[in-house]
């Protein structure tokens, strides 16, 4: 079950909601065809209902944001991108477990 704190974001929001947002933003962009995709979700979805107020949590489902998936060159899913200020902070493609993406928010 997903998460309510979790935004679902694309080529129309991902400006206002990641970009612009104060403080740090995991992306998760992912596909609905990608099985480690699926295994990765309720992780993304976990993380974002624990630090709800200390981190902004996304879902980019990149067949549905061409735009944003080719200007941050995303070749394989799932890819995870930490950014804070606007700019990228920190990214992770593959599987990854908990540990690594809290370590790519800096909250770990």
């Amino acid at each position: 079950m997903a998460s309510n704190n979790v935004l679902n974001v694309d080529d129309s929001n991902f400006e206002s909601e990641v970009l612009n947002a104060s403080g740090p933003v995991l992306v998760d962009f992912h596909a609905t065809w990608c099985g480690p995709c699926k295994v990765l979700g309720p992780i993304v979805d976990q993380l974002a209902d624990d630090f709800t107020g200390k981190l902004k949590v996304a879902k980019i489902d990149i067949d549905q944001a061409p735009n944003v998936a080719s200007k941050y060159g995303i070749r394989s899913v799932p890819t995870v991108m930490v950014f804070d200020g606007g700019e990228r902070k920190g990214t992770h493609v593959g599987l990854a477990k908990r540990a690594k993406l809290l370590e790519l928010t800096g909250l770990s």
